[in-house]
């Protein structure tokens, strides 16, 4: 059943709507008619099944049948922050990141980031970005669509350190120093509603100057395993950890 996002809060109605965009996917792509049920899933994380009662030339109108009954998000709010990688890596990352649960996602100039985007350019890709993370929280029946947002300078990035409960960073030196259950550790730590930054370097990682900054502000520097794992797949390394640690034991 496809999935759809409503940029609103759940409110009970005799009648919902859907228009622009997700009108076209529905008639135009998916060919639905009177009587097709879909998911709606609203900004406080409601999500309903819904049925289509009316087509119209520029929406469509639906009825509720059902609340989702099923919890799809973490109980933690882990927010996956990426100094910039080479090419589309972040399009992976961030495609990936949505399917496994992140509730934000975060880009910012490392020190050993390579790419320099200009304004246009950042834009550009911000919304290159929006669009991908949309698509992989309505093919992973997500009840929200994560956040994105690209820093063009790291000091933007390090002012929001504070607003976080814990602070996790992704260390090489960490794991060649055999270090093992910083990670689990902070994740036992952790309370349902809390708010968690997991910060990762790009291909060249992060520098001695960025970690000071880090451990500053409260981080935890942690190793993932005995591996030295690529930029793009350190966050979903994370990730399947904390959905382990979360919703699998």
């Amino acid at each position: 059943m496809q999935r759809y996002f409503i940029n609103e809060d759940y409110q009970v109605k005799a009648r919902y709507q859907t228009e622009g965009n997700d009108y076209h996917h529905m008639i135009r792509v998916m060919r639905m008619a009177i009587g097709d049920q879909v998911y709606l899933a609203f900004s406080n994380q409601v999500s309903i099944i819904a049925e289509i009662t009316e087509i119209l030339e520029d929406r469509v109108e639906l009825k509720e049948i059902a609340k989702e009954e099923q919890t799809k998000e973490l109980p933690v709010q882990i927010t996956i922050a990426s100094g910039y990688p080479k090419g589309d890596k972040l399009d992976l990352i961030f495609q990936k990141a949505t399917e496994l649960g992140a509730h934000d996602l975060i880009g910012f100039p490392a020190q050993s980031s390579v790419v320099k985007w200009d304004d246009k350019k950042l834009k550009k890709k911000q919304q290159r970005l929006s669009k991908i993370v949309e698509e992989a929280a309505e093919q992973s029946h997500r009840q929200l669509v994560p956040n994105v947002t690209l820093y063009a300078g790291k000091e933007a990035f390090y002012q929001q350190l504070p607003t976080y409960d814990q602070i996790i960073v992704a260390y090489e030196e960490s794991a060649k120093q055999g270090e093992k259950s910083r990670l689990a550790q902070v994740f036992q730590s952790l309370q349902p509603g809390q708010r968690v930054l997991a910060i990762f370097g790009p291909e060249g990682g992060l520098t001695a100057k960025e970690i000071e900054t880090f451990t500053q502000a409260g981080a935890h520097l942690c190793g993932l395993g005995p591996r030295i794992l690529r930029c793009e797949t350190a966050p979903l390394y994370l990730l399947g950890a904390a959905s382990y640690q979360f919703e699998l034991q």
